[in-house]
């Protein structure tokens, strides 16, 4: 089914790996015979994987995507064999607040964007032309099915989705000929502490989007993710945008007031 890659070389580079897609992501590459790079922010949480996958297969490294010359600096700094990278997983993204644009925070909409649209463009920047320099790679970036349809809350998360899902393509074609494959994953409905987070650690809001209802879980993304990676060489997944089945297409919001 899949086309696995040597495990001498098969490296992947993965941020927001702490939890959710990242983490199960992270599982399942090790798992498939590679290596993992597992970069974010907690600490704690990068010791435990690494115990649980082995120091020979995950390298963790703390780090904030928001931090330019960070990102810079770790990846100088790789010790082999985790220096060469096959697959960039650009996975750190978040939601914060559901309130209607005129009344959300604003720094809750800066925090959006400098994670999920310049740490992005960070990470990406950085890893490309080591992959171009080798002779080939692949870029996965995490988009949302918000970067195609809005909702009530989600103005500038749904915007900085969208972004992802065009810089991916774009840079499908900035990179064509040179054995470099862009794929952007696009999620619905996933229960992982996403909503914890964009309600700031409410328990009860954070379980409104699951009631009564069975949701994706992390392992159902990971497992859409690797299989993009690891399909034949010639052949390349753009878009994959993937929802529970339980979810689908509402009718148009019109204001009878």
């Amino acid at each position: 089914m899949y086309q696995l890659l040597d495990p001498k070389s098969f490296v992947v580079f993965i941020t927001g790996a702490t939890s959710g897609f990242g983490a199960a992501a992270a599982r399942r590459y090790v798992e498939a015979g590679g290596k993992v790079i597992a970069t974010g922010r907690r600490g704690d949480r990068l010791k435990e994987l690494r115990a649980e996958l082995g120091a020979e297969n995950c390298h963790i490294i703390e780090l904030d995507v928001q931090d330019r010359k960070a990102i810079d600096a770790a990846i100088a700094a790789l010790p082999a064999p985790f220096d060469k990278i096959n697959i960039v997983l650009a996975n750190a993204g978040l939601a914060l607040g559901l309130q209607p644009a005129a009344e959300a925070d604003v720094a809750d909409w800066e925090t959006m964007i400098a994670t999920n649209i310049t740490g992005l463009v960070y990470t990406v920047r950085a890893l490309l032309p080591g992959m171009i320099a080798r002779g080939g790679g692949h870029v996965v970036t995490l988009g949302s099915v918000a970067g195609d349809y809005p909702y009530p809350g989600g103005s500038v998360y749904g915007a900085t989705k969208a972004f992802v899902k065009q810089f991916a393509l774009n840079i499908r074609s900035d990179v064509q000929g040179k054995n470099i494959r862009v794929t952007n994953i696009e999620p619905g409905l996933t229960e992982t502490e996403f909503s914890l987070v964009r309600f700031k650690g409410d328990e009860g809001k954070a379980s409104k989007p699951y009631e009564n209802t069975k949701a994706m879980n992390a392992e159902d993304i990971a497992e859409t993710i690797v299989w993009s990676t690891l399909l034949p060489q010639h052949v390349n997944v753009n878009r994959l945008q993937v929802m529970a089945t339980t979810q689908a297409f509402g009718n148009f919001d019109i204001y009878r007031g």
